[in-house]
């Protein structure tokens, strides 16, 4: 089953502006007649292509003369080999007193900081860093919420070319250690503790228990949130944020190779320990400035937020905003917070121009029944982003419904594997309901069958089959890269298959099904979760839902049957009639194969720290197999609701 593909768009771009968008004047500036001429263009002459984007974003650095070697070699190629530049001065280029971020931390913290501000911060933190010695390759870890301070951190690392990496203050203690124990960071910086739905979470005890157990530790530094001077005794070599030395100095910018060590992010680590991919200084930077300046329409003065904590991705993505000259609004904190309408009073009060958020939230806020058009004034909003699972067709209607008509819906998806896209919006093309809207400028991306092949108007594996700059270095202590070549290139030979079950539309859009590994397979039929998702999720009494395939009968592992659990409203019980309407729900609006065998109700869906719902966690508790790595959960209490139920056990 395939979503219908609706041929009137939800939204046009406007001809009298389309124009003045920098995508529109690259299309024209390369001699195109259009976008996908223009992408055609940015696959087959890479050379040419990224050379532009280095010169037409405006990135700062000596470019060198060569622009990729190895090019027919993935992994392999090597981009801008000659090139030396620095991340964090790319960033840091407006020094002025215009807004560099805005920070709400709930309602309870309000910060602004200034370009100029931002700067002296950096210089500052820098130089309390080379006082401990970090230096080039060194490690500076941050175990922080959305702060400015976590900015600051990651400037000053990034500027002397240390190495930055985060995750969120959720995180329990082995969450922490599994990741950065791996990496062994010089420098740590923390929190006291944090806001969430209004209550105080104290972190100090967990500091503590983190940095006894992290050898590498030189200093520790804590950053006051809930209190202006928390006590940090009990935390070894720790010093407050606050009692740093005052420095004059310039920010030093240590230019570096382009594809020296930037960033060293985490998979999600629910089947195991997680892996280390380390990105790159020239990568993320082309990759950000294209999807900026070009796919985003990110202008000079813009007002960008994401909601996002440390832990995921998308906080690398919104901070590289600065680079096109936006500002920041950062946010940390419950999205629902203040009755469920926070992140819309930001919108407002700051008068933000490109919302970014989960495909989750734009589900809930439906199911609340929130109407931020009438309740909002969006005049400023021109564009929405979503991504983190895949955007309902009933989630493009929402959003042009609830929010705004003249809004730009760009739901996008890649993933940490490249810190960035491989499909996302685009400010000259239309928003067709259900769809993504392209494959990225530079992104060889295509649909391939089992066999390899390219299909079109049919679901297979999303593949990019030429190389791109922003493609992991490779993993830490991966010395040989046989983990990395198994985690991306062991399908198919010297094609980056992501693991995304997905179809390439007569639009040239894309539709995401749900992650490959999670794919079900009754009766040797591919079915993506989402499609399943996508129906009982419509039924007002379903907050959300989880599918699986249980390996049926038990031990038979070559057949499944489809089981489905759901989380109802408050009040609401699973009884036999409402089973039989997700069921029929399900059967008339996809296929007989995706109803599920067993439908039952559980009070929690366990998920990521980035919000994603885990299938395969719940598939292995169903199982009778381990969860490898429950300290990736944000509410791992969750899985209990799915161990021995006594209806899967017929």
């Amino acid at each position: 089953m395939t979503y219908a593909i609706d041929s009137k768009p939800l939204w046009t771009p406007n001809p009298a502006t389309v124009g003045q968008t920098r995508m529109a004047q690259l299309i024209a500036t390369t001699g195109h007649a259009s976008y996908a001429d223009l992408w055609q263009w940015s696959v087959d002459q890479p050379e040419a292509f990224w050379n532009t984007i280095w010169d037409s974003c405006g990135a700062v650095g000596d470019k060198g003369n060569r622009v990729l070697v190895d090019g027919d070699r993935m992994p392999g190629a090597r981009w801008f080999p000659d090139a030396r530049l620095n991340f964090a001065e790319n960033l840091l280029q407006q020094r002025d007193d215009g807004e560099a971020l805005v920070f709400w931390g709930e309602d309870k913290v309000k910060r602004r900081m200034s370009r100029a501000e931002l700067y002296a911060e950096v210089a500052r933190f820098q130089q309390f860093l080379i006082a401990q010695g970090v230096g080039e390759g060194d490690r500076v870890a941050g175990y922080l919420p959305n702060l400015p301070e976590t900015l600051v951190a990651m400037l000053a690392a990034t500027s002397l070319g240390a190495i930055w990496s985060s995750a969120s203050p959720d995180f329990g203690v082995q969450g922490v250690l599994d990741r950065f124990g791996q990496i062994e960071p010089k420098v740590l910086i923390c929190v006291d503790g944090y806001w969430y739905n209004g209550k105080r979470v104290d972190c100090l005890a967990k500091n503590a228990e983190v940095v006894a157990q992290m050898p590498s530790l030189l200093r520790t530094v804590v950053v006051p949130y809930l209190d202006s001077a928390p006590a940090i005794g009990a935390i070894a070599n720790a010093i407050r944020w606050s009692d740093l030395p005052a420095s004059e100095a310039a920010v030093r910018f240590n230019r570096v190779a382009f594809d020296h060590p930037l960033y060293i992010m985490f998979s999600s680590g629910t089947t195991g320990v997680p892996k280390c991919i380390v990105h790159c200084h020239g990568g993320v930077l082309l990759q950000h400035l294209k999807e900026h300046l070009l796919h985003s329409d990110v202008r000079p003065g813009d007002r960008l937020f994401y909601f996002t904590t440390c832990g995921w991705m998308m906080w690398n993505w919104l901070v590289s905003g600065l680079a096109a000259g936006a500002t920041l609004l950062l946010y940390d904190g419950s999205p629902f917070a203040s009755g469920g309408t926070v992140l819309f009073d930001y919108a407002e009060a700051e008068k933000m121009t490109h919302f970014g958020t989960s495909a989750k939230f734009i589900d809930a806020a439906a199911k609340l029944g929130l109407t931020p058009g009438k309740t909002h004034d969006l005049a400023t909003l021109r564009a929405m982003f979503s991504t983190g699972s895949p955007l309902s067709p009933e989630g493009f209607d929402w959003v042009y419904r609830e929010i705004k008509q003249d809004i730009l819906l760009a739901s996008i998806s890649g993933g940490t594997d490249i810190v960035s896209c491989f499909v996302l919006g685009n400010p000259v093309l239309p928003v067709y309901r259900g769809e993504i809207q392209c494959r990225g400028l530079g992104m060889a991306v295509d649909v391939f069958d089992d066999e390899g092949r390219p299909v079109r108007s049919a679901k297979g594996e999303l593949v990019c089959t030429k190389p791109f700059p922003v493609m992991p270095v490779g993993f830490w202590n991966d010395a040989d890269g046989a983990k990395y070549k198994a985690a991306y290139f062991e399908r198919f030979d010297n094609i980056w298959c992501h693991g995304d079950f997905s179809e390439l539309t007569a639009h040239n859009g894309m539709i995401i099904y749900g992650r490959s590994d999670a794919t079900l397979n009754p009766g040797g039929v591919r079915i993506g979760t989402a499609e399943i998702y996508r129906q009982v999720e419509q039924l007002p009494e379903v907050l959300e839902s989880l599918v699986i395939g249980q390996a049926w009968p038990p031990g038979k592992e070559d057949d499944v049957r489809v089981v489905l659990f759901v989380r109802l409203q408050d009040g609401k019980v699973l009884d036999e009639a409402l089973i039989e309407r997700i069921k029929k729900q399900i059967r008339d609006n996809t296929t007989p194969r995706h109803v599920p065998a067993k439908v039952v109700q559980v009070q929690d869906i366990p998920r990521t720290k980035s919000g994603k719902i885990v299938e395969l966690a719940v598939r292995n508790v169903v199982q009778a197999q381990p969860v490898k790595n429950v300290e990736a959960l944000a509410n791992p209490e969750a899985l209990e609701f799915f161990r021995g139920r006594r209806e899967l056990a017929d």
